[in-house]
């Protein structure tokens, strides 16, 4: 199950213009959103990317991708139906091949060299199945991330066999049906925003398309529960973190991760420190006599 395309989705209004934003690499580089994005991609032996995004921001993605433009295909997501239809938008560019699935609006952060991306399809091409990653979240942030339910494959540290996906579950949703032996208590599998994902996805998708039409709403989690009723589905906790840049402080947090993992580091906290003395001398943060 060799895995060479990839399927970027960042046509949500409220999110299109996240990847076209501007931080500092770990190299020390200035870069887009979407070029650290398509860059993680690339170390894991992609060749082909598709962005699907909304309509008429062709020109500033392909300039947001720089010297990668030229590698991307862009497709326009037409309509605002749903998460699981801007990936069924790519369905021609994926034809019966397995693809690796981004968002647009996370950036990925590895701890030990290998990056997320590649660490999923390494899994994907190992097991000949679907993967997606997850990481371990803490109840209060349900409301942000599909989560799933399952068991540990045996032999693995960071493999479970997926037996139930709900899409943004409630604590009491979680705790009936996503509980996962080993995690910490509170603790939940969620989507970690990047998939591996075999060509019966796209036959699942159009099921639902046709049957919602232009209804709309169609998101991905259903599809992936069903996915794992029909053949082998496995979650991967990723040795590393994601960085979602849509909520608040999102871009910041993302940019701090970035800093103090990369060749800056030492100057990054040197400045951090300074910031932080600066406010302790403060006097608008001094007791009061």
């Amino acid at each position: 199950m060799k895995t060479t395309k990839a399927v970027i989705t960042a046509a949500a209004r409220k999110q299109r213009t996240l990847p076209l934003q501007t931080l500092i690499d770990r190299d020390g580089e200035q870069k887009s959103v979407l070029c650290i994005i398509v860059e993680e991609a690339l170390r894991a032996g992609i060749e082909d990317i598709c962005v699907v995004l909304y309509p008429g921001d062709e020109e500033a993605y392909r300039e947001a991708a720089g010297d990668h433009a030229g590698r991307l295909r862009f497709v326009p997501q037409r309509e605002p139906l749903g998460y699981g239809h801007a990936i069924y938008c790519a369905r021609e560019f994926v034809g019966d091949a397995p693809f690796l699935h981004m968002v647009g609006d996370h950036v990925y952060v590895s701890g030990d060299g290998k990056g997320c991306a590649l660490q999923l399809v390494e899994a994907a091409e190992a097991h000949a199945c679907s993967v997606s990653g997850v990481q371990p979240t803490r109840e209060n942030l349900l409301p942000y991330f599909g989560a799933v339910g399952g068991q540990r494959v045996p032999g693995t540290k960071s493999l479970y066999q997926i037996e139930r996906v709900l899409e943004k579950p409630t604590p009491t949703e979680a705790e009936q049906s996503l509980m996962v032996p080993g995690l910490r208590a509170g603790h939940y599998l969620c989507f970690f925003g990047m998939h591996v994902l075999t060509p019966t996805v796209m036959e699942i998708l159009e099921r639902h398309v046709a049957a919602q039409g232009k209804q709309g709403g169609i998101q991905l989690s259903p599809v992936l529960a069903e996915l794992a009723e029909r053949e082998r589905y496995l979650a991967l906790e990723a040795q590393g973190r994601r960085y979602p840049v849509d909520v608040r402080y999102g871009l910041l947090t993302a940019q701090l991760a970035l800093a103090l993992s990369g060749q800056d580091r030492e100057e990054v906290l040197t400045g951090l420190l300074e910031l932080l003395a600066q406010r302790e001398l403060s006097p608008a943060t001094a007791p009061q006599a």
